[in-house]
């Protein structure tokens, strides 16, 4: 994946996650999966999708911080 096609999927972003993206050796299309992943598990998961695979849950995990770290957003309930 280069890193245009990365940027195309997830829009401007740090030059290190950029990095980190690239060394999974995911696809554009694994890419684009973990970003709908992010933005919709449940609804996803409901229509029936299959669980993500090991190189989408990777990126899952570069694309979406801890929720303990700083900067990550508060849980509201």
């Amino acid at each position: 994946m280069t890193r245009n096609e990365i940027i195309s999927v997830l829009g401007p972003v740090d030059e290190a996650v950029i990095a980190d993206i690239a060394l999974t050796g995911a696809s554009l299309e694994e890419l684009r999966e973990a970003f709908a992943w992010i933005g919709a598990d449940e609804a996803l998961v409901n229509e029936g999708h299959a669980m993500p695979g090991p190189r989408v849950a990777k990126l899952i995990e570069i694309l979406e911080p801890p929720e303990d770290e700083p900067g990550a957003p508060a849980a509201t309930d």
